[in-house]
């Protein structure tokens, strides 16, 4: 036997060109039967069979076949993917295939299993039917098929085991019938309802949002989930109700504990002189803070002097919220659990308690406040001459909101009216310097809502930015990089000191020419290699302006590159174009900037570098608390989108643009106000329409009218439903254009079911999906070997 089976195939070297084809063919041939065989035992794998079964599975007389079969089975064994059994059988090894994730349960047929690289092209296809019991959110281990990587197709697998379980409580709507009730999850990721006993439901009535704590989950025999309700909301539809219940579906906190809230009044609120020893004074120099209209947490404020020399000094005052909030108190304790504030359509859920957040650490005017400071000496062209970093206190003489700062700007009349149009002329310039080593000016669309006093919406309009914000936000920019800066300057040793990084790694180069491919058909020109990337996408981004397509494509740039998030890796962030960057200007709202306060000044006391594993920790859960929030924060959002479009005149018509093609409609975005609802093929009454996948678009079979990406039509509104948070618009007109003759290419699908978000109606009874029938192979009935092989 050979002893090398574990190694790559042998490359002789060829006598010709034809020769070594030929070898080439012949390998590729034995690794993909290899993989097959595996897949047999994977699939398989809670039986075990002789070589003699496996030939049968695969229908093999041939003697060499046989041989061959032999010997990558015995290959098989080497190399530890299964293991042979006393009684000479072979069974597949579980943990040789093996790997740990978390689901996403993206629609009811499937599921992903998201690796810890994060990357997506590892992710694992995983059938709903062969998750063994899990659900969103479940921490998982899964055997992965062998074949399913080879030939082009997406990685698959099997779940082996429930690590973890991901959500013990689910939020829903109960229904209350004679003898039990059963909850309609909100989550769009949980398929089934929550059976509950008639002694289990808590006093919930029929109708109401509630919290249930999941007592039985779903098993390989498909039972039902369970649960008692422990929280009653209150009836589903009103606004408080409602936003209470988007913050426990996404695990958030509505209230602090009272030991909390006690800690934070017991904090001293007045400043004592051991308070005031190593700060630099700021009280005297002129110093404002510039917010939104409606702000109560002031995280920052900006100071000017003129400098003798022609110069000016520019500080970035930030709340020292680490004076307050110390290690190993309860606070902290809360803080690291929250990580940020939540910013939902009508409320702040904040880090810390309202004594710290909008009192002892907000910069309010008129106030001496304790703060952490950023100073830099520029030149009239924007350029640093010297900066300081250091714990200070400060007086704010003014607080502007955003609007108000505008318009004396503008008008060049009003408080402070030297001092605001000097820092937006350094601002501009900091800004035009950014651009021009590569950031990329990534601005979505979003939306602000007037409310009434019960939360009922009475406009939607998009936020609109000018040069208010976009001053303030220059100079935290400057602040940011240039502490992670300074914090890297100080390391000792061949080692850089620990830091918390705000990263972001450059796009993926298959989805970038993706993106690339799709403008085009817009008539938009991307360059995707390193040098001209940065500059096309600005070109794009400013031709885009004012255009129908604007928004969309904005939303689909932004997809295309990687998230931004927190790590100690020193890899830079790409959409900034900064070699390095932190986030130091918000303590108030986000963990991560505490922890840079407390590191800057471990290195300004001439510390070592810090534990890089606590921090990376740290790091990592905060990345999660923050994706949480704005799932949150969106969920808010379109809340209130379908509330505000539930109460229009259903005669009246909205132009829109098509945001969305998939297979069971179009998605249509209204230019107006940002809201987007669906038109459903099902509702496409003059043709049947086939789902062009390559093309983005739908194809009309007779009339090959087609409606694809960026068309702009008109709709009215067919129905709202706010439970699912979700529109659907009946089409009232378009300008469609035809294919013409032979211009068909693509892969089609037929128009099926109506299977919006990939959600077919729930069943009374939640049995879930039918089980695998007996003495079949789910995957491998589409493979070489066919059938499982029956057993005597």
């Amino acid at each position: 036997m050979r002893n090398n089976r574990n190694k790559p195939r042998e490359k002789h070297s060829p006598k010709s060109h034809r020769e070594n084809s030929s070898l080439q063919s012949a390998n590729k041939f034995l690794d993909e039967l290899k993989a097959d065989v595996a897949a047999f035992f994977e699939i398989n794998n809670k039986d075990s069979f002789t070589q003699a079964d496996v030939l049968e599975h695969f229908d093999v007389g041939d003697r060499k076949m046989k041989l061959i079969i032999h010997g990558l089975i015995g290959e098989l064994v080497e190399e530890g993917r299964l293991t042979r059994l006393e009684n000479g059988s072979y069974q597949a090894n579980e943990e040789a295939g093996t790997i740990e994730g978390v689901v996403d349960h993206v629609n009811q047929k499937f599921a992903f299993v998201i690796t810890p690289d994060g990357d997506r092209e590892t992710d694992i296809y995983v059938p709903t039917e062969e998750l063994a019991g899990a659900i969103d959110g479940d921490r998982v281990r899964v055997m992965t098929f062998s074949d399913s990587g080879n030939r082009g197709r997406r990685v698959e697998g099997r779940v082996t085991e429930i690590v973890d379980r991901g959500r013990t409580e689910v939020v829903g709507r109960i229904q209350v019938w004679a003898t039990y009730g059963f909850v309609v999850p909100d989550s769009k990721k949980l398929y089934e309802d929550i059976h509950i006993a008639k002694e289990k439901l808590g006093g919930a009535k029929d109708g109401d949002k509630v919290i249930v704590r999941l007592t039985k989950f779903p098993d390989e025999r498909k039972n039902r989930f369970e649960g008692e309700v422990i929280t009653v909301l209150g009836p589903a539809g009103q606004n408080n109700t409602e936003m209470h219940a988007i913050l426990a579906e996404f695990g958030l906190p509505i209230t602090f504990p009272e030991a909390i809230e006690k800690e934070a009044e017991a904090i001293p609120t007045k400043i004592s002189k051991k308070d005031l020893a190593r700060r630099r004074d700021f009280r005297e120099v002129t110093t404002f803070t510039i917010d939104p209209v409606d702000a109560k947490d002031f995280d920052d404020a900006l100071s000017v002097q003129m400098l003798e020399n022609g110069n000016y000094e520019i500080g970035v005052h930030i709340a020292d919220v680490t004076h307050y909030v110390r290690p190993g108190t309860l606070l902290e304790e809360e803080a690291y659990k929250r990580a940020t504030s939540v910013y939902l359509v009508d409320r702040v859920v904040p880090m810390l308690p309202e004594k710290l957040s909008n009192n002892l650490c907000s910069l309010r005017p008129h106030e001496d406040k304790l703060t952490f400071s950023a100073v830099f000496e520029l030149t009239p062209e924007a350029k640093i001459v010297k900066e300081w970093f250091g714990r200070t206190i400060i007086h704010s003489d003014r607080r502007f909101a955003y609007e108000e700062a505008q318009e004396i700007m503008d008008m060049g009349v009003g408080d402070y009216v030297e001092e605001l149009q000097l820092l937006n002329s350094l601002a501009l310039k900091l800004r035009d310097e950014r651009f021009s080593k590569g950031a990329i000016n990534f601005e979505t669309v979003e939306v602000r809502f007037k409310l009434d006093e019960n939360g009922v919406p009475l406009s939607v309009h998009p936020k609109i930015r000018q040069d208010a914000h976009k001053l303030i936000e220059e100079f935290m920019l400057l602040a940011n990089k240039q502490v992670a800066e300074f914090v890297h300057g100080l390391s000792k040793g061949t080692e850089p000191n620990t830091m918390v990084y705000r990263v972001h790694e450059g796009p993926d180069e298959a989805r970038l020419q993706v993106f690339a491919e799709f403008v085009k058909r817009f008539g938009y020109k991307i360059k995707v290699d390193e040098a001209h990337l940065s500059s096309s996408l600005n070109n794009m981004i400013e031709n885009l302006e004012g255009k129908p397509e604007q928004n969309m494509l904005q939303q689909l740039a932004v997809r295309t590159m990687a998230k931004a998030r927190y790590s100690t890796e020193d890899i830079g962030h790409f959409g900034l174009a900064f070699k390095r960057y932190s986030h130091f200007t918000s303590p108030i709202r986000r963990y991560p900037d505490m922890m840079a306060h407390r590191l800057l000044q471990h290195y300004l006391d001439k510390g070592k570098s810090a534990d890089r594993e606590e921090y990376e920790a740290k790091s990592k859960h905060s990345s999660e608390r923050e994706r949480m929030a704005t799932e949150a924060e969106r969920a808010s959002i379109k809340y209130k989108q379908v509330e505000f479009m539930s109460r229009m005149d259903p005669t009246r018509t909205f132009e829109g643009i098509i945001s969305g093609v998939t297979d069971f409609g179009i998605f249509v975005e209204i230019t107006e106000n940002s809201c987007e609802g669906l038109v459903r093929m099902n509702d496409l009454t003059d043709d049947f329409y086939e789902f062009d996948k390559d093309n983005y678009r739908l194809v009309g079979r007779r009339t090959k009218k087609f409606y694809t990406f960026g068309d702009a039509i008109t709709v009215k509104v067919k129905e709202t439903n706010l439970g699912r948070r979700s529109i659907d618009f009946w089409l009232v007109d378009d300008h469609a254009k035809h294919l013409l003759p032979g211009s068909e290419r693509g892969r089609k699908s037929r128009r099926g079911s109506d299977n919006s978000n990939g959600q077919s109606k729930r069943s009374r009874d939640s049995s879930g999906s039918g089980r695998r029938k007996e003495g079949t192979a789910a995957k491998g009935e589409n493979r070489r070997g066919g059938r499982k092989q029956q057993r005597a």
